[in-house]
């Protein structure tokens, strides 16, 4: 079959994946049940929450399990390339991920990429509202991103973090 099309207005969309207008193999998409839209965690807030993830043996047998699957169908793996978010708890997901191809692919070079978002920027009135919530916030940025960038460059080749503000995405 073709590519799904993209949906209109009158489509209820939920995910960045309606908008994909390719179809994924099965093995190169792992859903963390837990931390959906709709899952009983909330949000992958912190470095510790991504990392204890990878912790899980069934979920690492998991991961494994479609990594070996592609490395396989290579003909002559050089590396790899690990696009992870610094500010959330995919920083400790990316971290683990990136120990994993580490040990296993030793020989192997592990090109790292750090992203960050763009902070938005609010009114005064709207920072002096928020002021607890958003510095709570930034302190969680922070400290995700610390984290995410010791841990991420000590298990790869070259870590490059990404962003299109100097900030780190951190107000």
């Amino acid at each position: 079959p073709g590519p799904s099309p993209v949906p209109s207005q009158e489509v209820d969309t939920q995910l960045w994946s309606d908008y994909l207008p390719v179809h994924l193999h099965p093995k190169s998409v792992y859903v963390i049940r837990q931390y959906m839209h709709d899952g009983d965690c909330g949000c992958l807030e912190a470095f510790g929450q991504g990392e204890s993830l990878l912790q899980d043996p069934g979920c690492i047998e998991e991961v494994e399990d479609r990594l070996h699957f592609y490395v396989e169908e290579c003909d002559d793996l050089q590396g790899f390339q690990v696009l992870c978010d610094l500010h959330d708890g995919f920083a400790g997901v990316g971290a683990k991920v990136t120990e994993l191809l580490c040990d296993e692919y030793s020989g192997k070079g592990i090109l790292t990429w750090g992203l960050t978002p763009v902070p938005r920027d609010m009114g005064v009135s709207k920072q002096q509202e928020n002021y607890g919530q958003d510095h709570q916030k930034n302190v969680y940025r922070l400290m995700n991103a610390a984290l995410g960038i010791v841990h991420l460059s000590s298990h790869s080749s070259l870590f490059c973090p990404l962003s299109l503000s100097g900030s780190l995405g951190i107000r």
